[in-house]
């Protein structure tokens, strides 16, 4: 079958490589002139099975309220006149429920922890490397009663099988050296061991490379004007360089999808919500991550890639804006300078922003649609490098008509009355 992803995320990426090896004629479309070059390029790094959590939970109107008071804010908010917005807010609210938090982390471990196997059988198989580590995660509480709360999380792991430690502050030291001059700024910690870290944008550019090497064409530079539909079928995808066609079509555009296929009659609830990061190089290895840590206070992924530093976090709800923010850049400086400092050239920093497509459940959008031959991939939040593999092997399963391993029907937009 001819298929069109739409997109060259690690997302589209990945779906590109799995659709390829199911024998499927794969081509990708994206306006960056190379792979991975928007949300994949400089994200946290963390591929957290046992961290994958959906944000709406209970309490988190009244925390997300503290954090706007908070000098070194995890969370910022812009008002604005957008009907999406406000209707994704209420979406997101009704899921702030202890029944809706349960169901929601129990389907992302679950997609998360396959993903996770997935990713190691493509190591296995290819010998891709991207800076990888497979040395744990490590999230970091600085008070009682943080690490009281997660006792929550910690009986969802215990229901999936998740490994993981209940640390003291010692504990965490052990784990983590570059922490021993900073211990008593927390209490105690949660190691997950079967977490691991890479460079999300380093996997996505030698996949990509990997894929046209087994015939998946990759059509840079274009612009996708629309989707055109008829009779009940997508006919092909209008772009500033002329139509293009295929059997099938794969939507992996992130926070840019649903208006893609809005005027089709889909309503895929996804916002973009911003994130920041810093990357610095390594100046003392004795002071800098052996893995990821999570500030659990600041929201804040701090993850050794190499010989960097790569400084990951903050919610912003700012529509599409990309402009960098000096409060943010001081936020993501004042964690990982608390927890490591003199651990890498923090100055000297590079500061990015991207927007991550965030579902008001947490979980991505993976399955068919209304439309017979257009297929979603999409809305991963912070976690498309975490679940990237696996939402692409379950993807490419149904394109191909096989079942897929893990229960998928949760994971569609069927969800939303769709």
């Amino acid at each position: 079958m001819k298929i069109i992803v739409l997109g060259s995320g690690v997302v589209g990426v990945t779906s590109a490589w799995y659709l390829a090896q199911a024998g499927h004629e794969v081509t990708v479309i994206d306006r960056q002139p190379e792979a991975g070059m928007e949300t994949s390029f400089a994200n946290a790094g963390q591929v957290s099975p046992g961290y994958s959590a959906p944000w709406a939970g209970p309490g988190v109107p009244l925390k997300a309220l503290k954090w706007l008071m908070m000098s070194y804010r995890p969370f910022v908010f812009w008002p604005m006149p957008d009907p999406h917005l406000w209707t994704w807010l209420v979406q997101m609210l009704e899921n702030c429920t202890t029944a809706a938090y349960a169901r929601n982390k129990g389907r992302m471990v679950r997609l998360a922890e396959y993903s996770r196997d997935v990713m190691r059988d493509l190591r296995a198989d290819t010998g891709i490397t991207y800076d990888d580590r497979q040395q744990g995660t490590l999230q970091i509480f600085r008070t009682q009663k943080q690490l009281d709360a997660a006792a929550g999380d910690i009986r969802v792991l215990q229901r999936y099988g998740v490994p993981y430690e209940v640390l003291d502050a010692a504990g965490c030291v052990r784990a983590e050296p570059g922490l021993v001059d900073t211990a008593h700024k927390f209490v105690g910690g949660l190691r997950l061991p079967g977490d691991e870290t890479g460079d999300a944008f380093l996997f996505t550019q030698r996949l990509a490379a990997m894929a046209a090497q087994a015939g998946v064409d990759f059509r840079y530079g274009t612009t996708i004007r629309a989707l055109r539909e008829e009779g009940g079928r997508i006919s092909g995808v209008v772009t500033d360089r002329g139509t293009l066609t295929a059997d099938a079509y794969v939507l992996a555009l992130g926070s840019y999808s649903p208006a893609l296929v809005r005027k089709l009659g889909i309503d895929l609830p996804i916002y973009p919500v911003k994130g920041y990061s810093l990357t610095a190089r390594i100046v003392n290895e004795a002071r800098a991550p052996v893995s990821t840590i999570m500030d659990e206070t600041f929201k804040i992924a701090i993850t050794r890639l190499g010989q960097r530093i790569r400084i990951g976090g903050t919610a912003e709800l700012a529509g599409f804006s990309t402009s960098l923010r000096a409060p943010r850049r001081a936020t993501l400086a004042h964690s990982v300078t608390d927890l490591f400092p003199g651990g890498g050239d923090i100055a000297g920093a590079t500061f990015w922003t991207g927007l991550r497509p965030m579902t008001p459940d947490g979980t991505p959008i993976i399955g068919r649609t209304g439309i017979d031959n257009l297929f979603l991939n999409t809305g991963h939040g912070t976690l498309g490098w975490t679940m990237a593999c696996g939402s692409a092997r379950v993807l490419a399963d149904l394109l191909s008509g096989r079942m897929p391993e893990i229960p998928h029907e949760d994971l569609g937009v069927v969800r939303y009355g769709q």
